[in-house]
């Protein structure tokens, strides 16, 4: 597969060679050389990549490995991966980068800094605690199996490529409980509260008949043109896979969790009680947010934000006429009958409308757009008790399954209607689905960029994004408004909570009481959310940081440029390259400022 940016580049540097002196003709001609060389290295790896990692490339529209998962916690496969990034860390320090363009660089720097921190990450024990209530691989799978996500149950073939996943599904769970053992024999164990929230989602996939399995999906909804035969043998084997093998590996997990690893586990709930777990939390800081902050200036942060915060909320407590503090306010946009749907439908559905007015909204701030698709999807229920209140799945870049904003409709009277602008703000539109469709579909990007990312760039650009709402022409409901700095409270909240529970020993109590005291919080989410932090320390870092951070690099181009400042030029030039970490994001937007100048 030729690559389109060193066909570009080569093409490029011709043309101004023909212009030139023969004197400087040779160092085009390096340039060409060395960045052909960088090209090779990177769609080698990129396509070794897809063959380790099966589900990467069906996520993406690649179905060459469809018929197989992998055993990421296996140690022959940690193994590898740790071979492979050694390989092409040492294979691409022999480049030169002087020699190379300026979009060349970039990738050079970012194909680097994977291979370092993913090196860097083998030091600590992630394979011995592979699950949690929020990010599991038997929640995932039920998905994938589902006939509603990535895994295509279009032919014949997609349909026995997945009774196929389904035994590497199987021997996954084994190496998931041996993994476990070992953590439990070594000290380093999930907090006991997230494995009595992962029990039921795995025992709610323990069934007595196939045909009341979500893995019977694809056979409740096969294309009406498969022959009679193909039916009846497909039919015949998914109820034999799915009494046999699936259902058995729920049961064995099940067993473990319940038998023996739930009283085994630790009543701590920060990564502070590990092994090595100030050194564990601190990388993950730097992973998250793409910074050398300390935990101890992010929490100081959080602290300062929410103060600046809480004095935006009472203005808007002063446009409504709102008698009372704000933790009154609280109290009442979290109980008063106006701000809930009766019905989940409901919210869904208000959801779906919105989508055409933001749309044409955003063409206000916005020339470059995804061609992409997206659909909004309700939460399924076998996991929306844990789930966030939404989230994204990226589509394919060839437009054959759209983007997908999953909204959480678990406990409605818990989904103030003041909630949803900010949330389709950075979900869908010109959130998460602008910025990772614009970056899948750049052709001109090697696959890693392409397909890659960094979540303080990618969390800090869907918080921006809410930020954009009165820009936009959204939050003309002074409650709407509200919501979206609920959401900035929320994210800055997280800075406190999160650095809390994981460096300073806060306690699951401790987290809950400060989300309950400063904002508008039901129950039901605040205690996911608290878990969710304890499930992914420092993941929840990188939104208020990111955004801040974006905010921050416009704030200096538009005080640079004055005038000659383009907000829609500031949002291409930020989401035409894709997902890097943010110093890199603030040269390069530093770079843009002088050519506008």
């Amino acid at each position: 597969m030729k690559n389109p940016v060193a066909a570009i580049l080569a093409a490029v540097l011709l043309v101004a060679a023909c212009g030139e002196s023969e004197q400087n003709a040779p160092n085009a001609a390096v340039e060409v050389d060395t960045g052909e060389a960088l090209h090779a290295l990177f769609e080698e790896h990129f396509e070794r990549n897809l063959e380790m990692n099966p589900l990467s490339a069906t996520f993406i529209g690649d179905y060459r490995y469809n018929d197989r998962m992998a055993n990421a916690n296996g140690p022959e496969y940690r193994a590898a991966a740790t071979a492979m990034d050694e390989e092409f860390l040492a294979r691409l320090l022999e480049i030169d980068r002087e020699q190379l363009g300026y979009q060349d660089q970039l990738s050079y720097d970012l194909f680097r800094i994977n291979r370092e921190q993913s090196l860097e990450g083998n030091q600590f024990p992630f394979h011995l605690q592979p699950v949690n209530q929020f990010y599991s691989v038997t929640n995932f799978f039920v998905q994938l199996g589902s006939g509603t996500s990535a895994h295509p149950f279009k032919t014949v073939k997609d349909y026995e490529d997945f009774l196929s996943r389904a035994d590497d599904y199987s021997d996954i769970v084994d190496q998931i409980i041996v993994n476990m053992k070992e953590g439990m024999q070594t000290g380093v164990t999930q907090p006991r509260i997230l494995m009595e929230k992962l029990l039921p989602q795995v025992d709610a996939h323990i069934v007595d008949s196939p045909q009341d399995s979500n893995f019977y999906g694809p056979i409740t909804n096969m294309p009406a043109d498969f022959s009679d035969e193909d039916r009846a043998r497909l039919t015949a084997a998914y109820e034999d896979k799915i009494s046999n093998t699936i259902v058995p590996a729920y049961q064995r997990i099940s067993n473990f969790l319940g038998d023996e690893y739930i009283s085994g586990a630790r009543e701590s709930v920060g990564l502070y009680a590990q092994p090595n777990g100030n050194d564990w939390y601190a990388y993950m800081v730097r992973i998250r947010t793409t910074t050398d902050m300390t935990p101890d200036e992010i929490h100081q942060i959080g602290l300062d934000e929410v103060a600046r915060i809480h004095e935006e909320m009472r203005g808007v407590m002063e446009e409504v006429g709102f008698d009372g503090d704000l933790k009154d306010f609280f109290e009442f946009v979290n109980t008063d009958d106006q701000f809930f749907y009766d019905e989940a439908d409901e919210l869904i559905q208000g959801y779906r409308d919105m989508s055409d007015h933001i749309t044409a909204l955003s063409k206000e701030l916005f020339d470059v757009m995804p061609k992409s698709a997206f659909e909004v999807r309700r939460v399924e229920p076998f996991r929306e008790a844990s789930a966030a209140g939404g989230s994204y799945q990226a589509g394919t870049p060839d437009g054959t399954r759209p983007g997908i904003f999953y909204a959480n409709a678990y406990n409605i009277k818990a989904r103030g209607k003041w909630a949803m602008e900010s949330l389709f703000l950075h979900e869908a539109i010109p959130g998460h689905h602008f910025q990772i469709m614009i970056q899948r579909e750049n052709e001109g990007l090697p696959g890693f960029r392409r397909f890659g990312g960094f979540t303080a760039y990618s969390e800090g650009w869907g918080l921006y994004a809410e930020s954009l709402g009165k820009e936009l022409g959204v939050y003309t409901d002074p409650y709407q408004y509200f919501g979206g700095l609920n959401a900035e409270l929320w994210r800055s909240i997280r800075l406190v909570v999160d650095t809390g529970l994981h460096a300073k020993q806060w306690s699951r109590q401790d987290v809950l009481d400060y989300m309950y005291e400063n904002s508008a919080v039901a129950e039901v989410r605040a205690v996911a959310e608290a878990e969710r932090f304890m499930a992914i320390p420092g993941q929840a870092l990188a939104y208020k940081i990111g955004q801040l951070k974006i905010r921050d690099i416009r704030n200096k181009a538009e005080a640079a440029l004055g005038d000659k400042f383009s907000v829609k030029d500031f949002h291409t030039e930020v989401l035409k390259d894709g997902a890097m970490p943010l110093s890199m994001l603030e040269t390069k937007i530093e770079r843009w400022v002088q050519s506008q100048q």
